[in-house]
């Protein structure tokens, strides 16, 4: 089965491997995925696409999608690529294709090896895209580069789509690929080829130290249901943090569809709740919780984590709160939302104790809404940096202490983003180099202080 979007380097791929097909043997099909986010221009991709399809006589698969941004650290890109990638694995199972042919590039390659440089990425993030992935993913045009492609479509005579997103400047890629890779052209000619070579390099070395700490692990760790996972605390602390982390990495990957792992941040806050004395302490993550036991540290995904959504274990609720969406808070009543915005908008409504912005990349999933427990800190807007104990602050405010646990508090895996209703956080709070916000909004409800 083969991607096409119309665009110059799929049209290549599905022409070339059709031209192939009977001395290879090949049975071939095509699918196509219109998110219609251009518009009338998305459906004229489509046409195409069908048109040229039905030239060269291919089976096409098409699917037109609606979505929306989900989350603080996904892009409308990337979320449309893994929507991408779920759908064509579900139609090559269901026409029986054992191949999905996607058409990258070397300059594909080398434009994603510099944005990972620019995230400071580690070697898995420099080891790039693979040419084969999954058993599945093969990229045949992975050594060929995009001036090759379009020389082999104005020989061939074959026609294609420009995507105007491609064009569009705020997007770091498109940055990358004309402003800093026409550059590098310059300093180097051969700066594609090696960016490329980069990537094979650090992808071998990779794969190697992956598989190095695997075969450490592999006796200290215990691997439950439904992706679940515990891990020797001791063994884990005597390892060196280079292989700490990668072995965190390794059993979040090894239980993810697209084998994506947590960040480094939130990877280096589950090796210092590890290093902790004693047991109890959990971290919440994105697709479950870490829970650090006298012995093991834990992960209990989320179908387990949310067999009982609101625990009132002790008096204690907590409730998930997805990106956009809302709940009603059983404490109060209130009614809590979280929207996404691309920037900060000037006139928007104005901020205050029941309005909060949050720079939406410096902080992470799962958000989760729950009332205060004993230990608490947070760094008040306004305090100058300085962490206070909640306890201290309602103190301060005179709030008695039957009211404090019905107040509601917005946590990131990060910390405490919000006290609802009373004061941000300001560590998360957005500045000058911010480029989107997530923005909580409360019902006007605040519990007075001194109330009975």
């Amino acid at each position: 089965m083969v991607a096409i979007s119309g665009g110059p380097d799929s049209v290549a791929l599905l022409s070339i491997l059709h031209l192939l097909r009977s001395s290879w043997k090949l049975s071939l099909s095509a699918v196509h995925c219109n998110y219609g986010l251009r518009g009338a221009e998305s459906d004229e991709d489509q046409k195409f696409v069908e048109a040229f399809c039905q030239v060269l006589g291919m089976p096409l698969h098409v699917r037109r999608v609606e979505f929306h941004t989900g989350g603080p650290k996904t892009s409308l890109q990337a979320e449309a690529r893994d929507l991408r990638y779920r759908l064509m694995q579900e139609i090559a199972e269901k026409c029986g294709a054992d191949r999905i042919a996607v058409g990258h590039t070397a300059d594909d390659q080398a434009e994603t090896i510099l944005l990972w440089m620019l995230r400071g990425a580690g070697l898995t993030g420099l080891s790039g895209m693979p040419a084969f992935r999954d058993n599945k993913i093969i990229r045949p045009l992975y050594d060929i580069k995009r001036q090759e492609v379009l020389a082999y479509l104005r020989t061939a005579g074959l026609s294609f789509r420009e995507d105007s997103s491609n064009f569009q400047m705020h997007y770091l890629r498109n940055r990358v690929r004309r402003e800093v890779i026409p550059i590098l052209n310059r300093l180097v000619p051969s700066c594609v080829d090696a960016l490329c070579k980069l990537a094979d390099i650090c992808r071998e070395d990779d794969r190697c130290l992956d598989q190095q700490v695997d075969a450490l692990s592999s006796s200290a760790v215990k691997r439950g249901s439904a992706g679940g996972w515990a891990i020797d605390r001791r063994f884990l602390l005597e390892l060196p943090h280079a292989f700490q982390r990668r072995c965190i990495r390794n059993l979040f990957r090894q239980n993810d569809d697209q084998f994506r792992s947590p960040g480094i941040r939130t990877v280096d806050r589950i090796i210092h709740l590890a290093s902790k004395r004693g047991a109890g302490s959990s971290l919440d993550v994105k697709g479950g919780r870490v829970v650090v036991g006298d012995r093991r540290l834990r992960f209990v995904p989320l179908q387990a984590a949310e067999t009982s959504r609101v625990d009132q274990l002790h008096g204690r609720c907590q409730e998930f709160l997805s990106i956009p969406g809302e709940l009603l808070w059983p404490g109060t009543g209130q009614r809590l939302q979280v929207q996404q915005q691309v920037r900060i908008q000037i006139g928007a409504a104005p901020l205050g104790k029941n309005r909060i912005l949050v720079d939406a990349d410096r902080v992470s999933q799962p958000l989760t809404v729950r009332n205060w427990l004993p230990g608490d800190r947070f760094h008040p807007v306004g305090m100058g940096g300085h962490s206070k104990k909640l306890q201290d602050f309602f103190t301060d405010l005179k709030i008695p202490i039957a009211v404090r646990s019905l107040i509601p508090l917005v946590v990131a895996p990060e910390g405490i983003l919000w006290i609802v209703g009373y004061r941000q956080d300001g560590r998360w709070a957005p500045t000058a180099a911010t480029e989107r916000c997530l923005v909580f909004i409360s019902d006007n409800l605040t519990l007075s202080e001194g109330t009975e």
